[in-house]
């Protein structure tokens, strides 16, 4: 059975949504449009869908806020859009838990693919007919990548989706030295740029998640100048 993808689209600026929702529409996915911060929020509180674009400068609530209490129960994709472009406003917009950031003007084909990379990424486990029931269990962590679920000892911890791409590559390659450019084509399935914070910030939320002191991490390390280790169990 074909699964049609459900599109949220955030934005104060009614052409913006509109021209989104064109191109999104032609690639075949279900769009949902709403104008501000309240009307996003509400409309994910009764509605499922698969990813959300999220405006930051709206009004009633900004972005980063709906993005703050969307993260207190779902981790579905949020790329975040905004004419703020200054590296602060990405790493907020990354730090509170948004899977990638794009600023105004754009091209909406660029977004439109965008979305489509990170669809493929995030929901592509649950289309193969060739699911494999895979658990990989490191001290206290265990990564099921049938179920897309990561516990800590007892706990299921609430992951972005970007953050347990990282998490199960890192821990599939458990005791290698990984770099910035490794993890990063890796999970984002693009080529690595450099001078880009985004690999630190995930870094840093993850600790925050499966560390029981990320200021001492047991599990994931990180090797001065030329990467991280994610440390297998003793």
């Amino acid at each position: 059975m074909f699964l049609t993808y459900k599109i949220l689209v955030c934005d104060d600026e009614k052409e913006i949504v509109d021209i989104l929702s064109v191109y999104l529409e032609k690639e075949g996915f279900e769009v949902f449009k709403v104008y501000d911060g309240v009307e996003a929020l509400n409309f994910l509180k009764e509605n499922k869908v698969h990813l959300a674009l999220i405006d930051i400068m709206m009004p009633k609530i900004d972005g980063y806020r709906v993005v703050n209490e969307l993260r207190k129960d779902s981790n579905i994709p949020v790329i975040m859009i905004s004419a703020k472009s200054r590296d602060d406003d990405k790493i907020l917009g990354l730090d509170i838990g948004a899977d990638d950031y794009i600023t105004k003007p754009f091209n909406p084909r660029e977004v439109s693919a965008r979305v489509k990379a990170m669809i493929r990424r995030v929901y592509k486990l649950s289309e193969s007919n060739e699911l494999k029931d895979e658990i990989i269990e490191i001290g206290d962590l265990k990564l099921d990548s049938y179920n897309v679920k990561v516990h800590l000892r007892d706990e299921e911890l609430e992951l972005t989706s970007i953050e347990y791409k990282i998490l199960k590559y890192l821990m599939e390659n458990s005791g290698r030295i990984l770099t910035k450019n490794q993890i990063f084509e890796a999970v984002w399935n693009e080529a690595f740029l450099g001078g880009d914070n985004t690999i630190m910030v995930h870094i840093s939320r993850l600790r925050e998640k499966i560390e029981d002191n990320s200021k001492s991490p047991k599990y994931l390390k990180t090797i001065r100048g030329l990467g991280y280790r994610f440390e297998k169990e003793k």
